[in-house]
């Protein structure tokens, strides 16, 4: 009997202990949370009570003036501030005359003046302000609406003064554009209507890319004269239609494909952006031809956008493999921009 009872003991003592055991490590795991509860606690009132210090950042923007036309309004008030010539003089004689002649009477000397430059560019001045320098309307997929905030460029609707235009011109893209009547040759023509129609105010480029990519300039230019003359000149020379590029004087290599031509493009600082291409796009960042992720892709558009300014990417596709026109077209929504199918 007295080693049964100390068997009982035993295991009532066993029972107690573990009680305990249990009892502890409840108020233990208890007053941890109630620790962690306070130290979070602190951590959230501190931010209220010590806020971080505000940072600004400036981000220089650079501008290039238009120096031909501001170095001819400087010339022309600088030739105003000379004084017009007059005619006092009288007509006189060598020798003597039998009888004397009256005075010349007052001519109209304002015709005989030189004309004042600065009248001339103010007239020039006042005549692209009224209503014969507003623009006009476009017809056709391209062509400026209003007073050029507003335009639209193969049948998509934008704004934006910094404009810059991708071509995607691989055999695919340019096969594909000829079956569903935009051939490269129209998208030309179209390209060169849009930038005929832009106010002097407005900036733009041009960059056609394979795998490789020539850009018309490495930054936005004004629309000049000049510098739509210039474009012109490009085109007419440098235009890809042929679905080949290859590495030149003014073609640059470029492994990364349409990611390396956003990094070219963000450099720009364009506030809208128009992508025409396929919607299949590859790179061989490793030497191996390969499609461009689009998680990679989504990240070089997001380049384009700063917090000061937002550039909407408006894509413009031929024949897209549905996957693709859902990828695009969700990248394409998120920045701003919209979607186009062109088919036959």
């Amino acid at each position: 009997m007295a080693g049964i009872e100390h068997v009982i003991e035993e295991g009532a003592a066993t029972v107690k202990r573990r009680r305990r055991l249990i009892v502890s490590i409840l108020l233990g795991v208890v007053a941890i949370h109630v620790l962690g509860g306070l130290i979070a606690g602190a951590v959230v009132v501190a931010r209220y009570i010590f806020p971080p210090p505000a940072t600004f950042v400036v981000k220089k923007d650079i501008r290039l003036p238009a120096k031909q036309r501001e170095h001819k309004m400087n010339m022309a008030a600088f030739d105003a501030l000379a004084p017009k010539p007059s005619f006092t003089d009288k007509l006189q004689s060598a020798r003597p005359a039998p009888f004397s002649l009256s005075d010349l009477p007052k001519l109209p000397l304002d015709q005989m003046m030189p004309l004042d430059p600065s009248a001339i560019v103010s007239d020039q001045i006042a005549s692209l302000a009224g209503a014969s320098g507003v623009g006009g309307g476009g017809s056709g997929l391209g062509g400026l609406g209003g007073t050029g905030s507003g335009f639209s460029f193969m049948g998509v609707k934008s704004s934006g003064k910094r404009i810059l235009l991708l071509f995607d011109v691989s055999t695919s893209v340019a096969n594909k554009a000829a079956a569903s009547g935009m051939p490269l040759s129209r998208i030309k023509e179209e390209t060169l209507a849009l930038i005929d129609s832009l106010p002097s105010s407005s900036r733009f480029g041009i960059i056609q890319f394979t795998q490789n990519y020539k850009a018309f300039r490495d930054e936005l230019v004004p629309a000049t004269d000049d510098n739509r003359e210039a474009v012109r000149n490009w085109v007419a020379s440098e235009w890809v239609e042929s679905g080949t590029m290859a590495a030149s004087g003014s073609v640059r290599s470029n492994p990364r494909g349409l990611v390396g031509v956003l990094e070219l493009a963000a450099q720009m600082q364009p506030d809208v952006v128009f992508l025409i291409s396929d919607a299949s796009f590859q790179w061989r960042p490793g030497g191996q031809i390969d499609n461009i992720p689009w998680r990679d892709l989504d990240t070089a558009v997001k380049t384009l956008s700063t917090p000061e300014q937002k550039a909407p990417l408006n894509f413009i596709g031929f024949e897209m493999k549905p996957a693709d026109k859902r990828e695009i077209g969700l990248i394409s929504r998120k920045s701003g921009g919209k979607l186009r199918e062109i088919k036959k």
